[in-house]
């Protein structure tokens, strides 16, 4: 292949935000062929098929750049200057610009600018035609928000979303001095006397109320968003139906105000034969999703029933919620219809496929069904949001980096998704293959045409009930890894995304809701991802066995004080088998420096010997957030993931012990207490 076609690819590569090339876990260089290249570029909407459409694809993506006037989504940082880059052809420069500034709380504000007098930024020659931008300011004193500045040049109107955000996020008022510290479980792990398949929202507030009673401040547990438990079939956290709504799976059942005015459901409820199906599925070691989920449907079918036909005071507040959230009845529709049609959509008919739902095209109690379990849900996560907050740093919620293909939010945002790729990783020592998640990435210059609206309704989604926020994959806010339809994980490219853009709605959206956000950034990171994060005041993970430094007998790498520390995350062994694997130089080394620094008594011991005074290390550090995981506590040694496989187990392994036991095992509360202290020093 000629060198001049590879360097015209190479420039179009980058006019798409595609990395040519990139650095594996190693910190070997690797080359994108011609053919991922092309592959990536036709998956972001350009025009190529091979080689020879280069030159005139170039051509048209400069011209695309240059015609836009101005970009889609400008950012303000709050308190200095606001410019808006202006691009025009140089002859059109003394024509007057109409500006058009409408702030988000209704205000207006008017004024006419001639490019021809406005300073310089940059020029360009593209096919035969002279452009020049220009920076035009805006009004000083811009308060926070999000604002639309329309610019008007001889009867063509261009639009820019103007966002005025804090340079950093939301910290809370304990930063200077607070140390927090909570218990991390799966929900679906939980166990309790009162759980039915899984661990519920009640389970949750039982865990919560008995932390806070320990001192602790916080529960996490891994994303609770919507699910296909049924047909289609997926119950893990991270590829959810939506990141819009809540999995109604767990639903507290007894916690809900039809059950006092539905006979026909405490009936069935109180039957012998319900009772024995729920033991059963209580007892069972993992969660059995379908039959779990069938059986609480059961009664929330009844529920539903009694909340429509029997309960006029509860339906008009049913229906007020749903009027105030109009994608809500929307996603009742769609989940009506994969329930009829028992396939995603992507099997539908065109009209359905693309939008459009009708009478008839599915069960409308099903959609009543699923209107009213998120109306539900939307209530008891607000009730233990409420409480969480009250006597602590509030729920500690997971924020996945994808959604299901399948799902309502590709169906109904698909112009945000790049529908001819999906996201993964490289190769690394441990998947030597890659990854394929199997979920299609946003596109990062649709979702900026349509102002971000959809990342803008997911995080709010969270942020309404999270205390602490953990944003899986923060490197997907700079660039993802994205595998083109046809080619496998070893043949992925990297694209970059607007990170600035990001995290202008991120420090904006977090002080709006007063959210800690934290950010997974475990991994191979480029150094620009954490210079923003700390830039951004965005807290980094620090987890213990990945900060022992390169020679172990020196101990560990300081604790940042604005990080969220840990011995493991749920796509790690647990500590009992994660210490029965290390090489004995870093099992050395643990030790030394735990001696060193007076977490152990001398230089060995048991695993729960190990185990607590890991957590005394890290409880006594400097790291703003400490999160236990209480499988950890009772020496577990079976994961709760094991990343890049299907195992059967994957997301379903229930907790060995239910929280009647281990709320009173003398070692968990004695571990529990000794890191309160030190918290608390």
């Amino acid at each position: 292949m000629h060198e001049t076609q590879v360097r015209l690819l190479h420039r179009l590569a980058g006019l798409y935000g595609i990395q040519t090339s990139y650095r594996d876990a190693a910190g070997k260089r690797r080359e994108a062929a011609p053919h991922q290249l092309l592959a990536a570029l036709r998956a972001l909407g350009a025009p190529v098929e091979n080689m020879d459409d280069v030159p005139g694809a170039l051509r048209e993506r400069r011209q695309e750049l240059w015609r836009r006037c101005c970009e889609p989504v400008t950012v303000v940082r709050e308190g200095r200057p606001a410019h808006v880059e202006l691009r025009v052809p140089a002859n059109q420069a003394q024509t007057p610009v109409d500006c058009r500034l409408e702030l988000e709380d209704g205000e207006t504000r008017q004024w006419t600018r001639c490019p021809d007098r406005l300073p310089a930024v940059r020029a360009a020659a593209v096919e035969g035609v002279d452009y020049v931008a220009k920076q035009l300011d805006l009004p000083a004193g811009l308060p926070r928000g999000y604002h639309r500045c329309m610019l008007t040049i001889q009867g063509a109107v261009y639009h820019t979303l103007l966002i005025v955000a804090p340079q950093q996020a939301y910290l809370p008022p304990a930063e200077a001095t607070g140390r927090n510290w909570g218990v991390f479980l799966p929900l679906y792990a939980l166990r309790s006397g009162r759980s039915w398949a899984a661990g519920d929202i009640a389970d949750l507030e039982l865990l919560l109320r008995w932390v806070q009673g320990l001192g602790g401040d916080m529960v996490g547990t891994l994303p609770l968003l919507a699910a296909f438990l049924d047909e289609p079939f997926d119950p893990s956290p991270y590829a959810p139906a939506s990141r819009l709504f809540w999995n109604e799976f767990y639903l507290a059942v007894d916690h809900i105000p039809e059950l006092q005015q539905c006979p026909e459901a405490r009936e069935l409820l109180n039957s012998p034969a319900f009772q024995a199906e729920i033991a059963a599925l209580r007892g069972a070691p993992v969660v059995d999703y379908r039959r779990g989920m069938a059986v609480k449907r059961r009664i929330l079918e009844m529920l539903a029933r009694c909340c429509y036909e029997a309960a006029p005071g509860r339906r008009t507040e049913l229906e007020r919620w749903a009027a105030e959230n109009p994608a809500a009845p929307d996603y009742a529709r769609f989940r009506a219809v994969v329930e009829q049609r028992r396939a995603g959509w992507q099997e539908w008919p065109d009209r359905m496929r693309d939008g459009e739902l009708r009478e008839g095209d599915y069960d409308p109690g099903a959609a009543r069904y699923h209107l009213y379990a998120q109306w539900l849900a939307a209530e008891q996560f607000q009730a233990l949001a409420t409480l969480a907050r009250k006597r602590g740093a509030g729920l500690y919620l997971d924020l996945p980096l994808g959604v299901h293909s399948a799902g309502y939010d590709v169906w109904r945002e698909r112009a945000a998704f790049a529908m001819d790729a999906s996201s993964g990783a490289p190769p690394d020592p441990l998947n030597t293959a890659g990854q394929d998640w199997e979920f299609a990435p946003m596109h990062p210059e649709r979702i900026r045409e349509q102002h971000y609206r959809y990342f803008i309704a997911y995080l709010r989604h969270h942020l309404r009930h999270a205390g602490i926020l953990r944003l899986d994959h923060v490197m997907g806010l700079h660039r993802l890894f994205w595998i083109p339809k046809g080619l496998t994980a070893r043949e992925g490219v990297y694209v970059r995304y607007h990170a600035e853009e990001f995290y202008a709605i991120l420090t904006l959206e977090s002080h709006r809701h007063k959210t800690l956000l934290v950010g997974e950034d475990l991994g191979t990171v480029p150094g620009e991802v954490r210079t923003a994060m700390a830039r951004h005041k965005i807290y980094r993970m620090y987890i213990l066995p990945f900060e022992l430094k390169r020679v172990p007998r020196r101990g560990f790498n300081p604790v940042p004080a604005r990080s969220l520390a840990a011995l493991n995350t749920h796509d790690m062994p647990p500590f009992k088998a994660q210490w029965q694997n290390e090489d004995t130089a870093r099992r050395t080394g643990i030790l030394s420096a735990l001696h060193k620094k007076g977490r152990l008594k001398a230089p060995a011991g048991n695993t729960g010997t190990v185990l607590r005074g890991c957590l005394k290390q890290l409880a006594a550090g400097r790291a703003r957030i400490v999160m236990i995981n209480l499988e950890d506590l009772w020496l577990e040694e079976k994961p709760q993931n094991m990343p890049g496989t299907k195992n059967e187990h994957n997301w379903r392994r229930k907790a060995a012990v239910d929280f009647e036991v281990f709320s009173r095992m003398p070692e968990v509360l004695h571990t529990l207490r000794s890191v309160d202290k030190l918290r608390h020093i």
